[in-house]
């Protein structure tokens, strides 16, 4: 997995605080920043956290670039609506040698990595063959319509590809875009942080909020899963380590 922060809102801290100031003072638009010192933008933040009004924190946008993760972990990712989201399209991209993500318990127990790895080289042929058998067929079909060569063996091969992948594995990796406002970040990271999400997604997470701690830190001193600044969410299904998560999450603010 690789992530990285690749651009987010220039003076995010300050933008976000002139967008609450707003909410309490009658200043206008040309005089918003006047007075926004860093001393007094971290206060003004500080207040905001504290009275929880985080609809101003929703002017704030950061934009990673993730690499190496499952369409297993997609199809959580996509269920944060509030978000926007550009991934490497199997429909236009042929996957004929493709990489894939091995859980870490199917890594360390030796017998079901290797069956694990057998049926990710027989996904693999199997999608060659299909793509292989499509591909004539459209290519014949195009030539037929009297298209060129080349144009026909571009659409075949797009038209091949798009029915081939249906039985490529969610194992599959892929390369993802996507775009959050400060405030969609924080339902994320308290849902995905959470000890209790799955392995991938959580530490795809973990790096988020590292990263964006680092550029923002005031603006996220309270993100994090739950038990951070408050109680576990999860009840009764609780991991028991809310101490030692809390501890973790105030280090990294540290840094």
């Amino acid at each position: 997995m690789k992530v990285k922060l690749i651009t987010y809102t220039n003076d995010a801290e300050k933008i976000v605080a002139a967008a609450a100031k707003t909410c309490y003072s009658s200043d206008d638009m040309d005089t918003l920043f006047d007075g926004l010192t860093e001393e007094k933008t971290d206060k003004f933040l500080n207040m905001l956290m504290s009275l929880e009004h985080t609809s101003p924190i929703e002017h704030a946008s950061f934009t990673f670039s993730v690499s190496g993760v499952s369409r297993s972990l997609l199809a959580q990712l996509t269920r944060h609506r509030i978000a926007s989201f550009s991934v490497r399209s199997q429909r236009y991209v042929r996957e004929s040698g493709f990489s894939y993500v091995i859980p870490p318990e199917i890594e360390k127990n030796e017998q079901a990595k290797k069956v694990y790895l057998q049926a990710m080289e027989c996904d693999l042929n199997t999608y060659n063959k299909l793509t292989d058998i499509l591909f004539k067929e459209h290519f014949e079909a195009f030539l037929s319509q009297g298209k060129d060569e080349k144009a026909a063996k571009s659409q075949a091969e797009k038209k091949a590809i798009e029915d081939a992948r249906y039985v490529l594995p969610n194992a599959c990796d892929t390369s993802i875009v996507m775009t959050f406002n400060a405030r969609s970040l924080y339902n994320f990271f308290e849902l995905r942080c959470c000890e209790r999400a799955q392995w991938e997604i959580r530490d795809l997470a973990l790096e988020m909020f590292t990263q964006v701690a680092g550029v923002c830190p005031t603006l996220f001193q309270k993100a994090g899963p739950s038990c951070v600044h408050g109680a576990c969410s999860e009840g009764k299904m609780t991991c028991g380590k809310a101490v030692e998560i809390r501890e973790k999450y105030l280090g990294l603010l540290k840094k």
